[in-house]
């Protein structure tokens, strides 16, 4: 006859626990404009500073000054709206610049006057598709013969996502301004042509780089700035008087770089690249080379090349059907600057949220833990104290037998699921894996090993660790599985081993089929999926093995009851403790707990913002999986309490159906706030967010699940049971 009677100690310990937990996440807080010279100032010097800058910027917005450009007045407007996002630190907080943010320890590069410096291409996109091209897919000018010189090394996230840096065909050298300079002539007919009109309608944009940064389009006068160049505009027939709507295409580029010369450093720094593009119908008969005069470019005399509707470049083969010749040129302009090399992000970063919406986002979050904290505080006090201390108190059977609720199922709670024991062994171990893998990305940003601004690096780290913390799963699905009495540890673990990553190369290889036949550069060659191949086969599943062999020769999960040969009869349960109202309710709180810091996310993956905050997505993951926790402890003590011991799946399920909200968030997203256009794209949108909702899912299921296991542990060993 077991008998546990330190079962008030062992509640209050949880709720002790639960209750440190929403007082230690409710710590971080945000005191604005601090920096490592004001940690002695006195907190009304602080906000009269505050009021200083505050007043000043008011005083330059009223006076109309830009955010964008390179002067004084603009730099000190955009050193206020980003004053928040240059702070680093919780509690010794100290000021620092958006370079040591996005890119901490890269030093600046510096080049010598005369000094070639290439212009990279990189992807040609568009928000309203998902489906990038490589620049040199379209009809321009070849690639040149220094790209041997310059070729990037790929990693494995690179390649996954198209990411291929190649050299520009625009040549240029530090200081030295260039003229316009026709480059090459192209001829475009027939298919490619109406691709490049199907291209300019869904506003692709190209993408170049220039000392690791994005080319840029602002306007001093409308005060934007926005990263690429469009391919071409399209004009309705009210502004050119034809019966359709006319494409044109940019062929000529106009950049500007600036850079910085200081006494501190040798050689010079390059703080900006902007580009103009112009369309202008070049006039030139007859083959093109190095040394040919076009007209309208670089003839004596010529006038400088400017976006005239007289001379815009129609899209549009010839009168007899012939191909369009369209002349590509570019001219280049150096300009000195005074801004430093650290702030030549900041322009980038204009108009993005402010971290405070970041900090609200956790409020939020954390006061559905603080919730839940106090829910399950009420029922470990309240409830469960004043249950277990009567039914321990009980002297007779008669007593016993007239009692109702959790108590009655002791001898069937921890009785084995009926169904498919090793698919939740799996899904609980695939989904324990899931969360390693993320932490160890988020810790590995945050100690600086990775860069969030280095999309491939990023998504290559996500692999690797994914990868090696298959041991994990093993270890955790074997345990499982051993507890059910189950015997087939080989089928288990090649389960735990390939199911999530089968059904993810699956979607993908799937995908993968029609994004190389729209030539997309995302699609994948061969030899990468051969890769990815080695790295499950030779990595992942012996890793999984090992951690499943060591999973099986460790002792079985203790339970504090014995289980009766017959299961108990289950009684027909509340409506909302009874499934699917039951899995729709849980899920509702997790999905919650994360929804506002979930916009950022889906802006950075499908509108190309910039996402850096991984220290708050860290927090956000904590709280997630405390969410999950209480909510699973909830939802499983009032089924139990219905005298419901089927809990098993049902703890999953309550925790993963948030991965069904996030999904319907997915598509609210996709029909609010992306504007894709054909099939391709949708496919390309919806087939990743489901990879994305699928992962989410197994993650909080598994915390659900583990977190409902060890409540009943706690719950019924404080019970005194014959």
């Amino acid at each position: 006859m077991p008998t546990n009677r330190t079962h008030p100690k062992r509640v209050s310990l949880l709720v002790s626990s639960l209750a440190l937990f929403a007082v230690v996440a409710l710590c971080p807080s945000r005191n604005g404009l601090v920096d490592a010279k004001l940690t002695h100032m006195s907190r009304k010097e602080v906000k009269q500073k505050e009021a200083e800058a505050l007043e000043k910027y008011i005083e330059l917005k009223e006076k109309g000054a830009d955010e964008v450009s390179n002067t004084d007045q603009a730099v000190a407007l955009r050193n206020y709206q980003l004053r928040k996002k240059k702070i680093k630190g919780v509690i010794r907080k100290k000021e620092v610049t958006l370079a040591q943010v996005l890119f901490p320890g890269v030093s600046p590069e510096e080049y010598d006057l005369h000094e070639e410096v290439p212009i990279f291409a990189e992807l040609v996109e568009s928000k309203k598709t998902q489906v990038p091209f490589e620049y040199y897919d379209l009809p321009v000018c070849a690639i040149p013969s220094i790209a041997k010189k310059y070729k990037k090394r790929k990693n494995l996230g690179s390649k996954l996502q198209g990411r291929d840096p190649k050299p520009s065909p625009f040549p240029a050298s530090v200081g030295n301004d260039v003229g316009c300079t026709p480059i090459c002539k192209v001829n475009i007919g027939g298919t490619k042509l109406r691709w490049m009109r199907k291209l300019v309608e869904r506003q692709y944009r190209v993408h170049l780089t220039l000392d690791q940064l994005p080319v840029l389009m602002r306007s001093k006068e409308l005060n934007y700035a926005v990263r690429g160049y469009p391919l071409g505009f399209k004009a309705p027939p009210s502004y050119t008087k034809l019966k359709n709507d006319e494409y044109y295409l940019y062929n000529h580029l106009k950049f500007t770089i600036t850079y910085k010369e200081d006494s501190d450093f040798e050689g010079v720094r390059i703080t900006g690249f902007d580009v103009h593009p112009v369309s202008v119908d070049h006039n030139f008969k007859g083959d093109l080379d190095s040394n040919s005069v076009v007209d309208t470019c670089n003839a004596d005399g010529s006038d400088e090349v400017v976006n005239d509707p007289e001379s815009f470049l129609a899209l549009r083969s010839g009168p007899t059907g012939e191909p369009l010749s369209v002349i590509y040129s570019y001219e280049v302009a150096w300009e000195k600057s005074d801004l430093a090399w650290a702030d030549r992000w900041d322009v980038y970063l204009i108009g993005s949220p402010d971290d405070d919406i970041h900090y609200f986002a956790i409020v939020n979050s954390l006061m559905i833990v603080l919730f839940l904290t106090g829910a399950v505080a009420t029922i470990m006090i309240r409830t469960l104290r004043k249950d277990i201390a009567g039914y321990n108190e009980m002297q007779t059977l008669e007593e016993a037998q007239e009692e109702t609720g959790w108590k009655l199922v002791h001898g069937d709670v921890f009785r084995p699921p009926s169904f498919s024991p090793m698919l939740l062994s799996v899904c609980v171990g695939t989904g324990v894996q899931i969360g390693a893998a993320f932490v160890l990305t988020m810790l590995c940003t945050i100690a600086k090993l990775v860069s969030p601004m280095k999309k491939g690096q990023t998504l290559t780290a996500v692999i690797v660790l994914y990868v090696l913390s298959g041991s994990v799963s093993g270890y955790v699905s074997s345990r499982i599985y051993k507890f059910c009495d189950a015997k087939a540890w080989k089928r288990n673990t090649l389960a735990t081993a390939a199911a999530f990553p089968g059904v993810l190369v699956a979607m993908f290889l799937f995908l993968d089929f029609f994004l190389a036949f729209a030539g997309a550069a995302t699609s994948v060659s061969f030899f990468t999926i051969i890769a990815l191949f080695l790295l499950w086969i030779c990595v992942s599943t012996p890793l999984v093995f090992v951690g499943s062999y060591f999973g099986f020769r460790a002792e079985k999960f203790y339970v504090p009851t014995k289980t009766n040969q017959i299961a108990r009869f289950v009684p027909e349960n509340v409506w909302f403790a009874s499934p699917p109202v039951s899995f729709l309710l849980g899920g509702i709180l997790p999905f919650g707990s994360v929804c506002i810091e979930l916009f950022f996310i889906m802006n950075a993956l499908w509108l190309h913002q910039i996402y850096y905050v991984m220290g708050f997505l860290l927090m956000v993951l904590m709280i997630l999986a405390a969410t999950c926790a209480e909510v699973s402890m909830v939802m499983c003590y009032l089924q139990l309490c219905g005298e419901d011991h089927r809990w098993w799946w049902k703890s999953f399920f309550n925790c993963a159906s948030a991965g069904i909200y996030l999904f319907l968030y997915a598509l609210w997203f996709l029909s609010t706030k992306l504007e894709l256009v054909g099939f391709l794209p949708v496919a390309v949108y919806l087939t990743y967010m489901s990879m994305i909702s699928l992962a989410f899912s197994l993650f909080c299921g598994s915390v659900g699940f583990l977190s409902a296991f060890m409540f009943n542990q706690l719950i019924y060993g404080a019970l005194k049971v014959d």
